[in-house]
């Protein structure tokens, strides 16, 4: 299958033809750019009390459940929320909005099911 033809970088005068949206460059000044502006974990409800409340969920549910479904044993080293919190707090603490994930798994929920790295 033939590949469609590129297009222009879409920083600003970069002249660099691309088959994504930014060229190499420009594709790392803006993950930085995102990353400079996301607030701190603690601003976002990942503080003190959560680091306690994963280690303690962590320590009752020790193996990813995904990986568990696919016959496999792994170590869960993220507490997911099911449903997304979106500054909710009483789906941030809800233990039954939690699932214990390998780091793979829970990239993979946050890149399909929560709509990408960096929302």
């Amino acid at each position: 299958m033939p590949m469609r033809p590129g297009k222009p970088c879409n920083h600003p005068g970069c002249p660099e033809v691309v088959h994504d949206a930014y060229c190499d460059k420009h594709r790392k000044q803006k993950r930085r750019y995102a990353s400079r502006n996301r607030e701190s974990s603690t601003a976002r409800g990942y503080g003190y009390r959560w680091q306690k409340v994963r280690l303690n969920y962590l320590r009752r549910h020790p193996l990813c459940i995904l990986c568990e479904a696919e016959g496999k044993i792994t170590a869960a080293n993220v507490v997911d929320h099911i449903k997304p919190h979106k500054g909710n707090t009483s789906l941030m603490w809800d233990e039954g909005n939690f699932q214990p994930l390998c780091k793979h798994h829970h990239d993979v929920k946050t890149a399909t099911q929560d709509h990408g790295f960096g929302r």
